[in-house]
């Protein structure tokens, strides 16, 4: 039985989980009568507490959850020593500063972060369309431009949102900043969707369509063709 999980929301799981959570947490702790700063660095704990149990349960790290980890532990140190609270809205853009930088780097090194969510998407878990991805990313440049722009758009829409964060940090009041934050966090992913799929993963599933309903003609034809020539055979050698 095929999966019905969409792979894009399986990979952006964690990062509306980052921003959920500290969010929802904030507003309890402010709720229970705790200070603004004591309330973002409890709600800020979370994630990371959650990234170090499921590493510890799966008994394995990689090396996204690593980086998203050590900036949350590092952030954190660094404001309890400062005691700004700005410094703590600040570390949330960090977090998708890394993930942004990481989509970009393995798109500049040929090996492109979000594929492995976006081959699963458009192939639907499909052996002929995988046969033809596989095909389309071997002889296609047009292909593979596009599946570089995806994680390109992706990266470019993180970093966007990470500088937005950073720079309402030390501009907006923090208690607007707090629920700010998850809004620009919605905003820039919206725009990564529409964004990436109007240029990358709309004309890419085109491309693989049409691969995969020209190699299912072409194999139907030669199939009549081989038919056609052992009935011909056999009538002419007089065969039953």
């Amino acid at each position: 039985m095929s999966s019905s999980r969409n792979p894009l929301v399986d990979s952006l799981t964690p990062l509306i989980v980052e921003a959920g959570v500290p969010l929802a947490s904030y507003y309890v702790l402010k709720a229970a009568g705790l200070g603004t700063f004591a309330a973002l660095a409890l709600s800020s704990v979370l994630p990371a507490v959650r990234t170090a149990w499921s590493a510890m349960r799966s008994r394995s790290l990689n090396r996204l959850a690593a980086l998203v980890l050590a900036v949350n532990v590092g952030s954190l140190a660094l404001s309890a020593v400062s005691g700004d609270p700005r410094l703590m809205l600040a570390k949330d853009g960090a977090l998708s500063s890394v993930v942004g930088i990481g989509i970009l780097l393995s798109a500049a090194a040929g090996r492109p972060l979000m594929t492995s969510a976006l081959k699963p998407w458009i192939t639907r878990n499909s052996p002929d369309k995988a046969a033809a991805w596989d095909r389309l990313m071997a002889g296609n440049a047009r292909f593979r431009r596009c599946e570089t722009l995806f994680s390109v758009v992706w990266g470019g829409a993180l970093l966007a949102e990470c500088v937005a964060r950073v720079v309402g940090a030390y501009t907006i009041p923090v208690e607007t900043m707090v629920g700010l934050g998850t809004v620009i966090l919605a905003v820039a992913v919206g725009a990564a969707v529409v964004i990436s799929g109007a240029l990358a993963a709309g004309p890419m599933e085109k491309m693989v369509e049409a691969e995969a309903a020209a190699r299912k003609n072409s194999s139907a034809t030669a199939s009549t063709v081989v038919t056609h020539g052992v009935i011909c055979t056999s009538v002419g050698t007089g065969a039953p």
